[in-house]
């Protein structure tokens, strides 16, 4: 495993899904520190560091950022596209992490640069496995810029 701390951002309104993924990441002691946050705008804010998260130390840059499709305030897609065109965010890896299946979200978060696109399974074991190999993936194996 890397040595250095990893923080991942994870955008998403489901409670239940996000219980998932933070007992997954540290059961499996892949994160750092998980940063949750429950829709586009809070993720927008966390990223620029605006309103609850001005402080640094309250909103460290995310090592990679799990983003929910469907999020009250601003959808996954317009902050995936924000992150995106930001010369400051845009290598942070970005894996949308959501309900949807169908072609349409998927050609669309790929058109606006996502770097992966998983969708959660509806059984509970599954959906766990998919965090723990997602998290070994992205946070351990994968060799990212500078």
């Amino acid at each position: 495993m890397k040595s250095e701390p990893i923080v991942v951002l994870l955008a998403e309104d489901d409670l239940a899904h996000a219980e998932i993924v933070r007992r997954n990441m540290e059961s499996s002691r892949i994160a750092n520190r998980l940063e949750h946050v429950s829709d586009g705008q809070e993720a927008l804010d966390y990223l620029y560091r605006r309103n609850d998260y001005s402080h640094p130390e309250r909103s460290p840059k995310p090592g990679l950022i799990l983003l929910d499709l469907r999020m009250p305030k601003i959808d996954g897609l317009e902050v995936l596209k924000k992150v995106k065109k930001d010369p400051a965010l845009a290598r942070i890896p970005v894996v949308i992490l959501t309900t949807s299946a169908a072609e349409s979200d998927i050609a669309r978060a790929y058109d606006c640069q996502a770097n992966s696109y998983l969708v959660k399974p509806l059984d509970f074991d599954k959906f766990s496995d998919l965090i723990r190999t997602l998290g070994y993936y992205w946070i351990v194996w994968n060799q990212k810029p500078l």
